[in-house]
């Protein structure tokens, strides 16, 4: 399009009049350079191409735990099908376990060294003095034909390499024999699995995670999964069907992953009955195994073993617990197209609290994140109580929470319940929207977080949940030590991983659906992106793309400062003016009280702190006809200046200090002590990314103007964001003021 110079020039002259005069940042250029393009495989809109593939393996297990020991023995057989285009000469296998070895870095000394004073725990943690064999024994690994592949063991992951290639559409089966002595959970910190010991009962609780070798993912992105294991970033897996057979002793209860197979063989008759009662009590659990048959099975140690065999399709991990020690209940939760079976297994150390809650936790959890995603698909949903942390696999998560003698805290059984509803949501990221936590950890814990605490908000209102305010405190920490969000899963900081890989996305993702984009139309998008890859491989950029695209909303200004930065929001209200256009018709003492208002004096004008000066005056005059350019209208002169007549102006000023653009909501305070609400788009900030001036006419007076009033986009600093402004005292005042007290 080509302007008229005579026009162009005076266009140019407005827009100088607010030119940034600091370096320009580009906070408004696409994200375009920072993800991959898209291509056939992932779309320009997010969604897979048509040309989208990945793998998947198929396994058949059996294992066996010996209790005296404390050794897991494990048989499989794999079904690998490479569906990728390339053809394949070599495997990569996870070998998860292989990191409990000695000469693996710990998590001993994030909070520090060597100090004068340590419990025997801290020690242990730091310098492991009590020796223990750890990682695996590979006993054979062998082709259908019973041909060794030979493998090449690089820590946590085995390379096997192939007598033939696997070509591209081809599937291949191979087995794998192998063995390992199950850890002391009490001897590691941050210890997803293993086992704890009651010593009062001397009994075991086995929580078995991370326990076979199980194949890594290859795709489009980036071939071979090849990070390995450090304990913080942890699934990155291809989906398949499972089956598989647990040996234990004869007196356990096993909860895992998958539908029991066998009910007949290893549960009593009473106990599928009460299972039978369990799938028709859709409003509180039924127990299945009682305190009393608990207790029971603790006093018979028995030396014989039974077999529990499960079945689990379309799920990308198995898990398992065992223990004889276990209480278990359950309960039927109706979703518009699935009924679950939610279930808790727990130590009587968990009375009564977890009887109380677990399992009503479960459907709470169910219930919302299907509302918010898709209905959870799978048969069950299996919360285990243990000591500490939280843990999750598909059907089954391992939750900490325990009440002492039987009590716990307001604050305790918050946190007991919101690790059950997290751990749990974690079925819908990443179990299946299958994201790569070895990479990408904020997409599997901020986006389930997200959901977890909406669960929080609206199933459990007297507790408090993340709000932007939550993320205020590690916004404004020191910048030379902060990761932005887009930061791989082990280069964080132990430190700052819960807050930059759970809160900060959560409370983006509030911003967007709250304050940005708006609940209905972010909501469909959000679920857009969940269909789009239920039992895909998403990455972030199929994330951003998929929000753009669902909602027509640019997002690349958010995407880049709230994931690519660590700048924070501090909007300074750093001015406000107040005008009124002079009214030549006023009577003569009408003019008086007029021209007595007026601002005397330029610095008066330019810096004003409270609005006792009263209004400047606007000598408002006819617009020239050569102002029109080729225009033939002409505005109404007289009905322009009747709507102006009484009307107050007010120009604020708004500061960018912090360097994220985000919207601006304005609250108006009149002096007759109502308010309003005005909304400013990010868009404002687009020509000058650090300062911005914007009028608005007003038919009430305004005795303050607040920024950001309901505290919506988590601003660091709140003491600059109203005028008239406030006189902050010194800390050397402060103490002053303190002595005088004294």
């Amino acid at each position: 399009m080509r302007l008229h110079y005579l026009l162009l020039l005076p266009v140019c002259a407005i827009f100088s009049a607010q030119a940034q005069t600091q370096p320009w940042q580009g906070k408004f250029e696409p994200i375009d350079n920072m993800i991959a393009p898209p291509n056939s495989y992932r779309t320009a809109s997010g969604a897979p191409g048509r040309e989208y593939w990945q793998q998947r393996a198929d396994y058949k297990i059996k294992a066996e735990i010996d209790e005296k020991t404390n050794i897991l023995t494990g048989e499989e057989t794999i079904t690998y099908y490479n569906n990728s285009p390339d053809d394949l000469t070599y495997l990569w296998l996870q070998l998860e376990q292989n990191v409990n070895k000695k000469e693996n870095p710990d998590f001993g000394d994030v909070r520090g060294g060597v100090s004068d004073g340590m419990n025997s725990r801290q020690m242990q943690f730091l310098t492991r003095p009590i020796e223990f064999p750890a990682g695996y024994s590979i006993k054979y690994i062998k082709d259908t034909s019973g041909n060794t592949l030979k493998a090449l063991v690089n820590n946590t992951m085995m390379k096997v390499m192939l007598n033939t290639p696997l070509k591209s559409g081809e599937s291949l089966t191979f087995s794998l024999g192998w063995s390992y002595p199950i850890t002391d959970r009490s001897m590691f910190l941050l210890s997803r699995e293993g086992y704890e010991y009651f010593p009062e009962d001397d009994n075991t609780i086995y929580l078995i995670a991370h326990w076979f070798p199980r194949m890594a993912v290859y795709n489009d992105t980036e071939g071979w999964q090849n990070q390995q294991f450090r304990r913080l970033g942890e699934f990155a897996l291809e989906f398949g069907d499972y089956d598989v057979e647990i040996t234990v002793p004869e007196d356990h209860i096993v909860a895992a992953t998958g539908e029991l197979q066998n009910s007949e063989s290893v549960l009593t008759k009473t106990q599928r009955q009460r299972l039978d009662q369990a799938k028709k009590s859709f409003d509180k659990p039924v127990l299945i195994l009682t305190q009393e048959e608990a207790a029971k099975n603790k006093k018979t140690k028995s030396t014989k073993t039974k077999t529990w065999k499960f079945h689990a399709e379309n799920v990308r991990d198995f898990s398992f617990a065992s223990s004889r020690k276990f209480i278990w209940d359950a309960q039927a939760v109706k979703l518009p197209t699935n009924t679950v079976m939610a279930m808790s297994y727990f130590p009587e150390e968990g009375l009564p609290v977890w009887e109380e809650e677990s399992t009503k936790a479960i459907k709470n959890a169910l219930e919302v994140y299907s509302e918010a995603t898709f209905d959870y698909p799978y048969p069950v949903a299996i919360s285990v109580n243990t000591s500490n942390i939280g843990m999750e696999f598909p059907m089954i998560s391992f939750n900490g929470g325990r009440p002492k003698n039987g009590k716990m805290s307001d604050g305790a059984k918050k946190g007991m319940i919101g690790t059950i509803v997290h751990e749990v949501g974690h079925n819908w990221f990443p179990m299946i929207v299958s994201s790569d936590e070895r990479k990408w950890m904020w997409m599997d814990e901020g986006l389930n977080t997200f959901i977890h605490q909406r669960t929080i908000e609206e199933r459990y209102p007297q507790f408090s949940h993340t709000t932007p305010k939550s993320i205020v405190p590690f916004m404004s920490g020191d910048k030379n030590i902060l990761r932005p969000i887009m930061t791989t899963s082990d280069n964080e900081l132990f430190s700052q991983f819960g807050s930059n890989f759970y809160i900060k996305p959560t409370v983006g993702l509030q911003m967007l659906r709250e304050s940005i984009i708006g609940k209905e139309l972010f909501d469909q998008a959000f679920k857009e992106y969940a269909n789009r890859w239920k039992y895909k491989h998403p990455n972030p950029g199929d994330l951003f793309r998929t929000l753009e695209d669902a909602t027509a909303t640019d997002l690349d200004w958010f995407f880049r400062g709230w994931f690519f930065t660590v700048d924070h929001v501090d909007m300074e209200l750093s001015n406000v003016k107040w005008y009124k256009v002079y009214e030549e018709n006023l009577n003569i003492e009408d003019q008086q009280k007029k021209k007595t208002v007026k601002i005397e004096g330029e610095s008066a004008a330019e810096n004003p702190k409270d609005f006792s000066n009263g209004p400047e005056v606007i000598t408002m005059t006819d617009t020239p006809d050569n102002a029109y350019g080729g225009f033939l209208s002409r505005l109404d002169e007289t009905e322009m200046r009747k709507q102006l007549q009484g009307k107050n102006i007010y120009e604020i000023t708004i500061k960018n200090v912090g360097g994220l653009v985000m919207p601006v909501t304005i609250e108006w305070v009149y002096t007759d002590g109502t308010t309003e609400i005005d909304k400013l788009p990010a868009d404002i900030w687009r020509l000058n990314e650090y300062e911005v001036t914007k009028t608005f006419l007003k038919d009430k007076e305004v005795s303050t103007v607040n920024l950001d009033p309901n505290f919506e986009f988590a601003d660091t600093d709140m003491s600059n964001n109203s005028f008239p402004k406030t006189e902050t005292k010194s800390d050397f005042d402060s103490f002053k003021e303190k002595k005088t007290q004294k």
